[in-house]
């Protein structure tokens, strides 16, 4: 199998055993709802936010979506989106590792990106998830129509891969057909779909 290496990728494959386990404290002031629900909003680093989690959903997570920064040189507020290449893989390779663990056997995670790190997304989740536990690549449409200021192409469509923890273990992911959708967009011209 295929493997990214990069300048500091031996530290950061240990990276994630190394991330210290924090204790999660509530803060009142910022509670709303219901305590006996279960539900928490962790604020503050993922990498440690992810790590104190562990101890309370390993292998108890059953369907996880991650929105990475895609690198795209943009500026946000709440996070770098013009990390140098291998800082971005830096990043990404343990936090990938950790949400693993919290997955269930018969789990899955989507993650989606944008093309400009889909390919080397794709080959590090192949690596933490296993080649073969490869479900798909969602692609899909962002926006419609060209760019005109645009200096070259436009890129109009994202992806969203998915990954199971165990293919073997992860039930029938499908959905019956809606014949309202079916009426709409499946015509019949001529005896043949259209």
């Amino acid at each position: 199998m295929p493997t990214l290496h990069w300048l500091t990728r031996e530290t950061d494959l240990k990276l994630s055993g190394l991330a210290p386990y924090r204790l999660l404290e509530a803060v009142d002031e910022h509670s709303h709802g219901d305590p006996a629900t279960g539900n928490i909003l962790i604020q503050g680093d993922n990498l440690d936010a992810l790590k104190a989690l562990l101890p309370y959903y390993a292998g108890a997570v059953k369907c996880i979506y991650i929105d990475p920064p895609y690198n795209t040189k943009s500026a946000f507020e709440h996070y770098d989106d013009n990390m140098e290449h291998t800082k971005w893989l830096s990043v990404l390779y343990p936090r990938l590792e950790i949400l693993r663990e919290l997955l269930t056997e018969d789990g899955a995670i989507w993650a989606s990106i944008d093309d400009h790190e889909v390919h080397y997304l794709k080959v590090i989740m192949d690596e933490v998830f296993g080649r073969g536990n490869f479900l798909a690549n969602f692609v899909w449409q962002k926006s419609y129509g060209g760019g005109a200021k645009a200096r070259w192409f436009v890129g109009l469509h994202e992806h969203i891969l998915c990954y199971a923890k165990s293919l073997d273990r992860l039930p029938d992911l499908w959905l019956p057909p809606d014949p309202e959708a079916a009426k709409k967009y499946y015509k019949y011209k001529g005896g043949c779909t259209r």
